[in-house]
């Protein structure tokens, strides 16, 4: 069984996270959340696999 990656594995991961931000900027809170389901729902379908979306669903609802 496929297991969540959870350590760093972003190549240069402080200009991913500018251009996330960046992505939004603009954006009133209704598109910014519309533009994060998109964006969640692209990645998902790219993973593909069903128990290691389970454990990053798991993973995001703990504080």
């Amino acid at each position: 069984m496929p297991e969540l990656i959870t350590q760093p594995n972003i190549d240069r991961p402080d200009d991913f996270y500018a251009e996330l931000i960046g992505l939004h900027e603009g954006l009133a809170r209704q598109e910014s959340d519309a533009l994060n389901a998109r964006l969640i729902l692209l990645l998902a379908n790219h993973i593909g696999d069903r128990e290691v979306l389970r454990q990053a669903m798991r993973a995001a609802r703990r504080p």
